[in-house]
């Protein structure tokens, strides 16, 4: 039996493989984006895809398009809460309307997209909710506004998780470690070796693809997660397991 999967930031990188792999299972994707322009990308997608144009950081607008969208379905059973962004990458370049607008967007944003669903999924009494937080959310990585956001993003998945669990409710956070999205284009621009010189930190030998994100969605998204809720699970090829290259430093030996 096919499920209504709500999506946000579908026309994004990552979003983008959400999409394209829930409209493959045979689910119904209700994919938000800020504006109709950004959701013309997902007209390739084969599938039943819903357009949902609305701002995540408005919490009644959003909340009414979402209703909008979804008002032939009994519920959504699915949330994949995937819009974000980061704009200061340091704390010198940081000013407090930044740090707003990184909080706005990334955890009050998910706040909202959950809001917009909570109540219907309570009455089914199922449902599963899956926030994209980030491994910046557990470690220092630059963009300090955008990974307290992420690190908020977490605390508040376990709330999810443990309030909501009763209603036959899992909420569960993926942390993303580099993602190669069209995002990075301007830094390769800048530094066409960019990706190369990354992957010394990463003990798989290369950064995140979008599809790796996808697939663990789906994967918690699922039944066969039945008994998993309130976990952060990073997927970063390995970057907040270890570090090699300091490793080597350290003990003087190769490895």
């Amino acid at each position: 039996m096919s499920r209504v999967v709500l999506i946000t930031g579908a026309a994004g990188g990552v979003g983008n493989s959400l999409v394209s792999r829930f409209a493959a299972l045979g689910d119904t994707v209700l994919a938000n984006d800020v504006s109709a322009e950004r959701l013309k990308c997902l007209d390739r997608i084969n599938g039943r895809v819903v357009k949902v144009v609305a701002d995540i950081t408005d919490a009644i607008g959003f909340r009414n398009a979402v209703a909008e969208a979804s008002r032939d379905f009994d519920s959504v059973d699915v949330v994949i809460a995937n819009a974000g962004g980061a704009s200061s990458p340091t704390l010198q370049r940081t000013t407090v309307e930044s740090w707003h607008q990184d909080i706005e967007l990334n955890l009050h944003g998910a706040m909202h997209t959950v809001e917009a669903i909570r109540e219907r999924m309570i009455a089914k009494r199922k449902g599963a909710i899956v926030a994209i937080s980030s491994v910046n959310a557990l470690l220092t990585l630059g963009h300090p506004a955008y990974s307290a956001a992420k690190a908020g993003l977490i605390s508040y998945v376990k709330a999810l998780a443990t309030e909501l669990g009763k209603f036959g409710i899992r909420a569960n956070a993926i942390l993303p470690g580099t993602v190669r999205t069209p995002i990075w284009q301007e830094r390769v621009q800048k530094n066409p070796a960019i990706f190369e010189q990354l992957r010394r930190w990463y003990p798989l030998g290369r950064v995140v693809e979008p599809d790796d994100i996808a697939e663990v969605a789906v994967f918690l998204a699922s039944d066969t997660a039945k008994a998993i809720t309130g976990v952060a699970l990073p997927v970063d090829c390995g970057l907040t397991a270890g570090n090699l290259p300091l490793a080597s430093e350290l003990t003087v030996e190769e490895w």
